[in-house]
């Protein structure tokens, strides 16, 4: 089920997090389908980065903020009055969470509690979408995919964390969303748990994607540290069509899609580490290789699966990429981005490709990578 340009069309959209990996995709696919976008991030996390080098802030409103800042926040909403929220913003990564875990907490958890209550204090927001993670579910599932009644946990500050939001999440829901104000109808709140997500324009350290390709445009092996471990790969276009799809359904019906969701890959891809690399090094070609790192290293989960029936079943959502096709579609990223080309133009025609904003009006001109 794609998204509809009838509904985004001059829809009041704010995306938290909008300068990240996967907040500029969001918000450059809004864009291409006719939305009204409002961006609150802190600036961009790496150099070089998606945001910039596709030019997305040009077709939005871009402000820098912290999501900690209750009070910026919360003007933003008065100022904007979005109709529409997406929250990714979040400090997203395994490693940096066991250095600095304060600041993960109170960034995924006090910052989703301060979206929270901006929301409520501000009448008209329809839908709200908290992006989360597959990680906020309890170690021990490895032996079948997770499902969205599934015990959260998490044993280190990072998985922690989102599951510390996802349980925000619920108590404001039951608390605050399941009636609406005075000749207000509710706001329908849901959150979704993607996988692993890749694609071209993300640069971010201790990525599996990222540091590959950039130890193969060095001409240097990567060093892995658990290749065997499977992780529920799949294209953030992929991840992104499905909050597009659910975001419209809590819109139009409300507390009926006000729940947990995932979406991952199809339930028979089981992929691992080292099945990824095999595949990135027969598209990269040339010297490309890759080593185990016998180092010992911090806890990180052996297999994460996700069972996505739900969204499946229930939103008409399914992903449209195979792992093969979306490490193609990264690397084409990727090498065009080397070559020189108009990066603006590359992501908008990857977005139109998957379908995401396939019916944009925005006239995009081919791009030969050859």
């Amino acid at each position: 089920m794609p998204s509809s340009p009838s509904f985004w069309n001059k829809r009041r959209v704010l995306v938290t997090g909008h300068t990240g990996f996967k907040g500029s995709w969001l918000s450059l696919g809004l864009q291409m389908l006719g939305a009204e976008v409002v961006g609150y991030a802190l600036a961009p996390p790496t150099q070089p980065n998606h945001f910039v080098v596709a030019d997305v802030g040009r077709g939005m409103t871009s402000l820098l903020g912290d999501i900690r800042n209750a009070d910026a926040l919360s003007a933003v909403f008065t100022r904007y009055r979005p109709e529409v929220v997406f929250h990714l913003a979040a400090q997203a990564l395994v490693l940096p969470a066991y250095e600095d875990p304060a600041t993960t907490y109170s960034t995924n958890v006090m910052g989703t509690v301060n979206l929270l209550e901006a929301v409520r204090r501000h009448p008209g927001v329809r839908a709200v979408l908290v992006v989360t993670s597959d990680k906020c579910y309890a170690d021990g599932a490895a032996t079948r995919p997770c499902r969205e009644d599934d015990r959260l946990g998490g044993n280190d500050p990072y998985s922690s964390s989102k599951a510390c939001a996802e349980l925000v999440c619920a108590a404001y829901r039951a608390s605050y969303f399941a009636d609406g104000t005075a000749g207000e109808p509710p706001t329908a709140l849901a959150t979704a748990r993607a996988g692993n997500a890749i694609g071209g324009g993300d640069w971010s350290a201790n990525r599996l994607i990222p540091d590959a390709l950039r130890a193969f445009s060095e001409n240097r092996p990567l060093a892995v540290r658990h290749p065997a471990a499977v992780r529920p790969w799949q294209h953030v276009l992929d991840a992104l069509a499905g909050y597009l799809v659910l975001a419209e359904g809590l819109y139009a019906r409300g507390g009926k899609l006000a729940d947990a969701w995932n979406f991952g890959p199809a339930e028979a891809a089981k992929h691992s580490v080292a099945d990824v690399l095999q595949e990135l090094v027969r598209l990269w070609g040339g010297a490309a290789a890759w080593t185990t790192d016998e180092t010992p290293s911090r806890h990180e989960a052996d297999v994460l699966r996700l069972d996505a029936t739900k969204a499946i079943g229930q939103l008409g959502w399914r992903p449209r990429w195979s792992l093969d096709e979306a490490l193609a579609m990264t690397v084409e990223w990727s090498r065009a981005y080397v070559q020189g080309h108009a990066m603006a133009i590359v992501s908008r025609q990857q977005i139109a490709c998957h379908g995401l904003a396939s019916t944009s009006p925005i006239q995009i001109a081919p791009v030969s990578l050859q």
